[in-house]
């Protein structure tokens, strides 16, 4: 079976079996009829995956895992904040007028700074510092800028990602300030590790182990159900990920430098209520 359904699992049934609603909170997210959505949360969540193992990606729902790259690239390759320039529609409903979600995610990784070796952009910097300092501790990335909260259209929740080389692997720490377990959890894993994989592949690495760090790993109130219903249903092993070898340079991942060979996964045809 996956590990991350093994991961997944375990994560909900701790949730369900020992977390904490927010009922007599007042909260941001609503559902569309105007309701509060409520969750039920654990703190402090940490899941570490083995990716020289395989590819974290669970089997007890689909995950659209290219759809997942693509976000991944639109943000850390194109750097791009404007909705047409992503091939799904996920964030559509965050998109202003301007057609863009503000001063969120690329834009932040795409904004220059001035170091003794030049300027470099947030990307820049860490396949810079891979290639020619590894042995560095501050190898890492950070777009919760304060200075600009007021100007994103939503606060990031991926924020911050630490790079570390140990031999000739990489290692990476997603940092997740709030996760959906049900609707974003394995769409942020399958996107980052696909990220430490290209990273690892441009500087001459393995791809090692990827920690995922949630602060508010929560589940909504109209998902408690649904959740229950997935986690009955079988697992099935982790497909085979495979990789282009022939990209040496970042920028020349598309979608399409990626195979899932033999992925297996359960049907969930549930209407899934999403919170705004």
């Amino acid at each position: 079976m996956s590990r991350a359904d093994e991961l997944y699992r375990a994560t909900c049934l701790d949730i369900l079996e020992n977390g904490v609603y927010d009922t007599e909170l007042q909260v941001r997210p609503k559902w569309s009829d105007g309701t509060p959505a409520h969750t039920v949360k654990k703190f402090g969540v940490v899941n570490r995956y083995d990716l020289k193992e395989e590819f974290p990606i669970m089997t007890l729902r689909r995950t659209y895992w290219k759809s997942a790259i693509d976000e991944i690239l639109w943000i850390w390759q194109k750097k791009s904040n404007r909705i047409a320039e992503l091939g799904s529609h996920v964030w559509d409903e965050w998109a202003g007028p301007d057609g863009t979600i503000g001063k969120a995610y690329g834009y932040q990784l795409g904004v220059k700074h001035r170091y003794p070796e030049g300027e470099f952009d947030q990307v820049d910097r860490v396949l810079y510092d891979l290639k020619h300092n590894p042995a560095s501790r501050r190898i890492m990335t950070n777009i919760y800028n304060h200075a600009d909260l007021n100007e994103m259209n939503l606060a990031p929740c991926a924020y911050s990602m630490t790079f570390n080389v140990t031999g000739n692997t990489l290692n990476a720490i997603l940092n997740q300030r709030s996760q959906d377990m049900l609707t974003a959890n394995n769409w942020n894993v399958c996107q980052y590790a696909a990220l430490v994989h290209m990273i690892a592949q441009v500087s001459g690495l393995q791809a090692g182990e990827l920690v995922h760090v949630i602060a508010d790993c929560h589940i909504y109130d109209r998902h408690v159900e649904l959740v229950k219903r997935m986690l009955d249903n079988p697992m099935y092993d982790a497909p085979k990920f495979e990789i282009d070898p022939a990209v040496t340079d970042f920028y020349a991942f598309t979608k399409d430098s990626f195979k899932m060979v033999d992925y297996q996964w359960n049907k969930f045809d549930f209407e899934i209520p999403i919170a705004i």
